[in-house]
């Protein structure tokens, strides 16, 4: 069985001031139940633009937004979530990512990884959260 991808694209549209030709796509269901997630940004999925500048709770909020969509492209939803990795730039940042990623996923329980990074592939990403989840039978 081929795992389906759903949302492809490559690089050279996506980041167009860098030099890179990366085909990729934002989520993988393999075998049929497993749900893999490239990282959400503050990126409107639909134009690539970049939203809430600035606003790290606005670019969770958009973050988690996109998971809930792409896991409903993919036949599952943010109950069926398993792991959620949450990176950030600064470690002031975290309870107000870690507040909006809370209201999402109200008693999921989903296990939890938080990591604070030096920066992102582009200066204006505060935050990028990503998840694995299962389509349930």
């Amino acid at each position: 069985m081929a795992h389906t991808r759903i949302r492809k694209f490559n690089t050279k549209e996506t980041y167009p001031e860098q030099n890179l030709d990366n085909d990729l796509c934002q989520a993988v269901v393999a075998r049929g139940t497993l749900v893999f997630l490239r990282g959400q940004i503050g990126q409107n999925l639909d134009t690539s633009e970049c939203v809430c500048i600035g606003d790290v709770e606005g670019q969770a909020e958009q973050a988690m937004k996109n998971i809930d969509m792409l896991l409903k492209e993919a036949g599952s939803q943010l109950a069926h979530i398993t792991k959620v990795t949450v990176y950030i730039s600064d470690p002031r940042y975290r309870e107000a990512v870690y507040r909006v990623m809370g209201r999402w996923l109200k008693g999921v329980f989903p296990v939890s990884t938080g990591i604070v990074v030096s920066a992102f592939a582009r200066t204006e990403y505060l935050v990028e959260i990503d998840a694995t989840a299962v389509i349930p039978d």
